[in-house]
């Protein structure tokens, strides 16, 4: 009789076909980033930045780690009560007009957003920043059935019209300095002016221009979420740009994808997580916009609401004592920030969505490690 110590074998090769994880292994695509000085730059400079700013705001707070310790007792006690919190929520949102679909994986979420879009009618989606809908490949999931996502969020714009992947989970476009976007722009966006200047206030221009057309005639927007208030069946996003309020306002459908980890219980919890996400992650004092809604509003904003309850994955890292505590994650990107690692490497190294420390957790924890066979 022998006993499997559960270690893990090697990952098998890594596709495309995966949305959650591409390309070679770790080390290589490590040893690959190394070499490239302009990215290494890139990334040294913008991390630089990020980490400086947030060590500055958050030492304005004399209470700043007995707000962590706040909000991770929240995400905790969450964890704990997360299947009657869930049902909670779904009753909250059907109250209030919304309709609440449940994903087991990516491959059902995307069915179901696909299914709600053809059903306005619409061939086009204009998109808020979503790793959610990143980590199930619902983009190009929608693009294979003659559906396009315009991704609004600027760096996720530019990332977009690359053909690139993100490579940071707040700033996915961190791995490219102002010239390279400037290329990407002029080779990527049609309505780009002529003569483009990678002069910042250029650029934005150009891309404020190419999105509010596209603002303007959307009927559908599909969207990530923050966070997700059980007792009143509100969903939020918390975004620094705008083009997250034009999304979530403007168009006639909203399609919300939400990782089921994302609720919390009472509406006073926001008092925590507002002044925990923007500090933390892009080193402000105050979200710029902050969106809440609940359910279904007549004559003001969308008119139908669906929320999409995402699992693929975390269910199973919740049963793991120990990995459930990866599903606490605010998604602020600190970690990465801080990281010597990731400051070397970048993103793309990691080959996942979640990169940097939260992803070498996070990613097998949804996608499995390849573990071994059972014992015998």
């Amino acid at each position: 009789m022998s006993t499997f110590l559960g270690m893990p074998r090697p990952m098998p090769a890594r596709t495309s076909g995966d949305p959650l994880r591409w390309g070679p292994t770790f080390p290589e695509a490590a040893h690959e980033s190394l070499g490239n000085d302009q990215l290494r730059a890139n990334l040294g400079r913008a991390t630089r930045t990020i980490r400086d700013k947030r060590l500055r705001v958050t030492a304005e707070l004399p209470d700043w780690e007995q707000l962590r310790d706040a909000g991770a007792a929240m995400k905790a006690d969450s964890m704990d009560r997360l299947p009657e919190l869930l049902v909670q929520l779904e009753e909250n949102v059907t109250a209030r007009g919304g309709v609440v679909h449940w994903a087991r994986d990516a491959a059902e979420a995307n069915r179901i957003v696909t299914d709600l879009v053809r059903a306005t009618g619409e061939q086009e989606v204009v998109k808020v920043k979503s790793m959610a809908t990143q980590e199930i490949g619902l983009n190009e999931h929608l693009a294979g059935q003659d559906i396009t996502a315009t991704e609004t969020d600027l760096a996720e714009l530019i990332v977009q019209l690359a053909g690139d992947q993100p490579s940071h989970i707040l700033v996915p476009a961190i791995h490219r300095n102002r010239e390279e976007i400037r290329q990407v722009f002029a080779a990527g966006m049609p309505d780009a002016p002529a003569h483009l200047t990678d002069d910042p206030h250029a650029l934005t221009a150009a891309a404020r221009a190419h999105l509010r057309a596209k603002f303007l005639s959307a009927k559908v927007a599909v969207s990530g979420a923050n966070l997700a208030i059980a007792e009143t069946g509100t969903v939020g996003v918390f975004e620094s740009e705008g083009n997250g309020r034009m999304c979530l306002t403007l168009p006639e459908t909203l399609i919300t994808v939400m990782g089921i980890e994302k609720v919390l219980p009472a509406f006073q919890d926001l008092e925590v997580f507002a002044q925990l996400l923007p500090r933390s992650s892009t080193g402000e004092r105050m979200n710029p916009y902050t969106t809440l809604w609940t359910g279904v509003t007549p004559g003001d904003g969308p008119q139908e609401f669906h929320l999409v309850l995402l699992d693929n994955g975390r269910t199973k890292a919740l049963a793991d004592d120990v990995g459930r505590q990866a599903l606490h994650c605010i998604r602020c990107s600190a970690c990465l920030n801080v990281c010597p690692v990731y400051e070397h490497t970048g993103g793309h190294a990691y080959g996942s969505v979640y990169p940097g420390p939260i992803g070498a957790i996070l990613t097998p924890l949804l996608n499995g490690t390849g573990t071994g066979p059972e014992p015998t």
